[in-house]
């Protein structure tokens, strides 16, 4: 099985299986990230050690034999206007650059409780003000399947981490068609 293609689904069952572990899965994505990225820009920051600390969490869970949630242990990258605590939340802005969140979004906070791995967060038109992830004061964000093309916006750095195998899943948010563009 390709697990640059796993839903979150089919990542959940092979964590329970013992088929692959958290950190395993991670890792791979990160690997993934590493080689590639750097054409394509999805990401703005990676945050590798936090997340194989969480990953290690959840397999430590699962060799107890304790059940876990559908999203634990599962790589996710997370849109860079969306606050985790004690990361970096720059909104693609230069004037954001070295702003570090004081606190948990909601979304983070919930996701969280449910053991999710957040491995980066994600390019995007500046403040969310755009719709080709081409307006980013860090670079333009390029569409995975052609490097020519944008892959929409405002979100387009989790939609291009999603497709071009980076994370299972990814956060984006939507207020003109911000992740509509760039789903589509």
């Amino acid at each position: 099985m390709n697990l640059k293609e796993l839903t979150i689904k089919q990542a959940h069952e092979l964590l329970q299986k013992r088929e692959v572990s958290s950190v395993e899965l991670n890792k791979e994505f990160l690997k993934n990230i590493k080689e590639k990225d750097k054409d394509i820009h999805a990401f703005l920051s990676l945050s590798e050690e936090e997340a194989l600390a969480a990953a290690k969490k959840v397999d430590d869970r699962i060799s107890k034999g304790e059940p876990i949630e559908i999203l634990a242990g599962i790589p996710a990258a997370i849109k860079d206007n969306i606050c985790i605590q004690d990361g970096k939340t720059t909104a693609a802005s230069k004037i954001l650059e070295n702003y570090v969140a004081p606190y948990d979004a909601t979304v983070t906070k919930k996701l969280k409780e449910e053991e999710a791995v957040f491995i980066g967060k994600t390019n995007l038109d500046e403040f969310a003000m755009g719709s080709s992830t081409e307006n980013s004061g860090f670079g333009t964000t390029k569409n995975p399947l052609d490097l020519e093309r944008v892959p929409g916006g405002s979100s387009g750095g989790s939609a291009a981490a999603v497709k071009a195998g980076f994370c299972v899943y990814a956060l984006g948010s939507d207020t003109g068609g911000s992740i509509r563009q760039p789903a589509s």
